[in-house]
């Protein structure tokens, strides 16, 4: 993965994320798969990896946009990727009649904290360009009835995205929490939404480190063929 023009850059958490939704099966049958602010455009390309689908990525920053173009180019899936210039709002509104069986964001987590002096940085990190309100609602109109969306959030504000997706007829299905090491509290917050009502809840964990610091197997294990040396 290159990375050189994105601020935001290849982290674990979001390697996690693009490999526990990878393994989904709504993913792995999926037909067509949104990626909402695909930044390096790693999400898309791990969900190319494991599905025969034809993937839409959408970034907002010129920079990044311009990273997933080049990734994509390299990649032996680039005949099932797509990146738009844009921004999500834009494209659900000029969009309407085309949905989508599977959605994956890596969104804005960041609403009231201190902003960078990083223009590109703010756009990928901070929600003042994307409230998450804004972006559920793009989500439920571009899904598919059934349909699937997968976000990563902050442990501490699950419930609130839990919340707002439920206004737009988007029920959790799933949580995975993510812990950097068992003696500490969650990470992140791995969430599936399905377009339906009534839906039962799994809920799980994954542990990234053993306390020697090694990853734990269960790691390993989803992500041994996404890392070159795991």
């Amino acid at each position: 993965m290159h990375q050189e023009h994105t601020a935001m850059k290849v982290c674990t958490d979001a390697c996690l994320f693009g490999a526990w939704a990878a393994a989904d099966p709504s993913i792995q049958s999926a037909k067509n798969i949104l990626d909402i602010g695909s930044g390096t455009g790693l999400l898309s390309l791990m969900l190319a990896q494991q599905s025969a689908a034809h993937i839409t990525a959408i970034e907002i920053e010129e920079s990044a946009y311009n990273q997933t173009v080049s990734n994509f180019d390299l990649s032996p899936w680039k005949e099932r990727l797509n990146v738009v210039h844009t921004s999500i709002q834009y494209y659900a509104a000029a969009n309407k009649q085309q949905l989508f069986d599977c959605i994956i964001t890596n969104p804005p987590f960041y609403e009231q904290d201190l902003t960078s002096p990083d223009h590109a940085k703010n756009l990928a990190s901070h929600s003042t360009a994307l409230s998450w309100d804004d972006l559920v609602k793009s989500v439920a109109s571009l899904l598919q009835e059934n349909g699937t969306w997968y976000v990563l959030v902050p442990t501490l504000r699950a419930y609130t995205m839990q919340k707002i997706a439920s206004n737009y007829g988007l029920e959790l299905a799933e949580e995975c929490l993510m812990y950097n090491d068992a003696k500490h509290l969650p990470i992140r917050a791995m969430l599936k939404f399905v377009k339906q009502k009534e839906v039962a809840i799994q809920r799980n964990k994954i542990i990234i480190k053993n306390t020697d610091q090694s990853y734990t197997t269960d790691f390993t294990t989803i992500l041994k063929e996404y890392y070159l040396h795991l």
